[in-house]
């Protein structure tokens, strides 16, 4: 990714929102503020005369803010963003009883099969075109970082040519994807449940270790999916060879994985549908993450929507995902962000500390971003609004009218549309 290496001021925003550690209002909200970057980085935030002053010079660019809302960049915790093709007619047909059961009665693939076969037929090429628009159109929605799962393959060489891409466009996009193997997200229709268990840990695993490619391991844990021992056996091993885990957890049925996330003290644990609240305090005091997926939960009209503000009550860090996949086709954080404020019990305040700071922290890189506090990235989001609250007010509307990645000014939604 190229860098700009040299300085820039925001200047008089009308809301800087800078996701402070020890934010009061969860959100640090700075009002007139002003934010220096040198390089990739923030070098002060505040009022003018201390950002000039911390520069030690004019900058070579001022971006006037006034009358907009700064805040940092998204934060995507969780998304399987490569893959291939789609499912729409099974998503229309899902709209009502009748279509749905006129579809499965034709034959077609559904589901989680359907996308393994589709993913596995697209060369590699096919599958980064088709995954560089989704996360371009994240970037235009204010997502600077992604987390991007595999586990459309199930097979080695799928597995890793949706790693392969991840890197690819890493290298290539002004978004840093962060990859997540998730050969566990089911097995493959050619074998029993046993013998992928076996395949996936004695030769996937150390195949997919070996070449570096992925910094976390997942896997489903839930009924009909693997169990508390499996989950145990496999994110065991992929912590010994450097992958360490996450879990998809009580999505549909509670057996024990957040207990075994809160006692694995994992990177986080995702959807959390059905988990009890003694778990929740357990995940807590692990200090584990909780990943909401409020856009998955509209999508399959999920029987039991996940309660955020259980999570917030028992102390624990709250992120977000949009959850991109066929299943929930979502690639704004701003739809997100309304969906789990009016569905699910955040306030905004809490939504957007929960998509940026709580976000990092679930894919372990809040050290370097999801607040606008000195020494981190300046990766930051502008939005034509002097309300912050639009984001879940304006339905359906982009608030964003630039996105810095990196120092370096990425979109400039007001110059494209001159």
């Amino acid at each position: 990714m190229q860098s700009n290496h040299g300085t820039t001021v925001i200047a008089n925003a009308r809301n800087l929102l800078t996701m402070a550690e020890n934010a009061q209002d969860h959100i640090g909200l700075v009002t007139n503020g002003f934010l220096g970057i040198r390089g990739e980085k923030i070098v002060a935030v505040g009022t003018e005369k201390a950002v000039y002053e911390a520069l030690g010079g004019p900058p070579e660019q001022v971006i006037d803010a006034s009358g907009m809302t700064v805040l940092p960049g998204f934060v995507d915790a969780h998304t399987h963003v490569v893959f291939g093709g789609t499912r729409v007619a099974e998503y229309a047909a899902s709209m009502t009883p009748e279509g749905y059961e006129r579809f499965k009665s034709s034959g077609a693939l559904k589901g989680l099969e359907a996308t393994i076969r589709m993913t596995r037929e697209a060369d590699r090429e096919n599958l980064k075109a088709q995954a560089k628009k989704r996360i371009l159109d994240m970037l235009e929605h204010g997502t600077t970082t992604v987390e991007s799962k595999s586990g459309y393959g199930l097979d080695i060489a799928t597995e890793l040519k949706q790693l392969m891409v991840n890197r690819e466009l890493d290298e290539e996009l002004p978004v840093d994807i962060v990859s997540t193997f998730l050969g566990a997200h089911g097995w493959p229709p050619e074998m029993t449940k046993e013998d992928y268990l076996h395949h996936l840990l004695e030769e996937m695993m150390p195949r997919i270790a070996a070449t570096g490619l992925a910094e976390f391991c997942d896997i489903w844990c839930d009924e009909g999916h693997f169990s508390r021992e499996e989950s145990e056996l496999v994110l065991s091993k992929g912590r010994a060879l450097g992958m360490e885990p996450k879990i998809h957890t009580g999505a549909y049925s509670y057996i024990g994985g957040g207990d075994l996330a809160a006692e694995m003290k994992m990177v986080s644990t995702e959807h959390l549908n059905y988990t009890p609240p003694k778990t929740l305090k357990k995940l807590a005091e692990a200090g584990v993450p909780g990943v909401l997926l409020p856009g998955t939960d509209f999508s399959v009209r999920h029987p039991m929507p996940v309660k955020g503000r259980d999570l917030i009550d028992a102390g624990m860090t709250v992120a977000l995902g949009t959850n991109c996949c066929p299943g929930a086709w979502i690639t704004s954080m701003q739809l997100v962000m309304t969906l789990i404020c009016r569905n699910h019990g955040l306030t905004v305040e809490e939504a957007l500390r929960a998509a940026t700071l709580g976000s990092a922290r679930a894919i372990r890189r809040d050290s370097d971003r999801g607040s606008l506090e000195v020494g981190k990235l300046a990766d930051i989001q502008i939005w034509d609004t002097p309300h912050y609250e639009d984001v879940i007010y304006h339905l359906g509307e982009n608030q964003v009218t630039m996105v810095f990645k990196r120092g370096l000014m990425v979109i400039d939604r007001k110059k494209t549309q001159e």
